[in-house]
């Protein structure tokens, strides 16, 4: 059973808990899925095979190169992220079919809810410059909010060592629920605060919203987090050898034929 599996088992357990389907929809967006082409790709441009079904058209997707394989045998695929997927499958009119024909998780989401799932990912967080002048131990944040990032924020293994939760002030009398991340790698401060802004939206919490602050190794602020704050510890990176298809290169997102 693969992780995407046991989230849509859960989903389908309990059709009527929302929580739960949020729950798959994250995992769907982290899962890494093989994507069924017509056509071995040329370069950075990718040509879907397009299935006609009752509700509209729609790419097959799997979760596993096994998968795709018991679907259509030898074919043309290629490696990326379901938030990559979804990026380019919005605006087109397609659904997107997962594991359909060889797996108890089989999935169909047709094209309105991948251009709903798709613009639930686009929001990028509003930059303001503020520093915490009161730092205090996480109030009422709700249990969803809490799981949600528990659960997102390991997928930001070697580009922050921890997250800390915690209530602040600011001199301006404003209160709110910041989330402080720790030693933070070069460039990885806007993809952590999107990691915060899913985990928002999963967690099926409306209105919710934290701050997001980015803290140096030296900063003076830190150990006052550390003395407040929930924790959340970040795994290193495992070193893993990349795939280097169409998809795999977060600099060169493939294009749709």
């Amino acid at each position: 059973m693969t992780r995407l599996d046991a989230a849509h088992a859960a989903m389908e357990a309990a059709p009527e808990d929302e929580t739960l389907r949020l729950r798959y929809y994250d995992r769907l967006v982290e899962t890494e899925l093989v994507l069924l082409l017509e056509a071995t790709p040329k370069g950075e441009v990718i040509s879907p095979r397009v299935v006609p079904l009752e509700d509209g058209e729609v790419v097959l997707a799997f979760d596993t190169e096994a998968r795709l394989a018991a679907f259509a045998g030898e074919a043309a695929y290629a490696e990326l992220s379901g938030r990559r997927l979804l990026g380019l499958l919005a605006g087109q009119g397609l659904g997107l079919g997962v594991n359909l024909g060889v797996a108890s998780s089989a999935f169909l989401l047709d094209a309105a809810g991948v251009d709903w799932l798709a613009d639930a990912l686009s929001h990028a967080p509003a930059e303001m410059e503020a520093r915490p002048v009161e730092v205090a131990p996480p109030g009422a944040v709700p249990e969803a909010v809490v799981a949600a990032l528990d659960a997102k924020l390991p997928a930001a293994a070697g580009l922050t060592s921890a997250a800390y939760l915690a209530g602040v002030g600011y001199a301006d009398g404003r209160s709110a629920h910041l989330l402080a991340f720790a030693d933070v790698a070069d460039g990885a401060e806007r993809a952590l605060a999107a990691a915060v802004g899913e985990a928002l939206v999963f967690s099926g919490v409306e209105a919710g919203a934290l701050d997001v602050a980015f803290l140096g190794a030296q900063d003076p602020l830190l150990p006052v987090f550390a003395r407040h704050a929930l924790r959340f510890d970040i795994p290193a990176r495992a070193e893993a050898v990349s795939p280097t298809g169409p998809g795999t290169d977060p600099d060169r997102p493939p294009r749709l034929r």
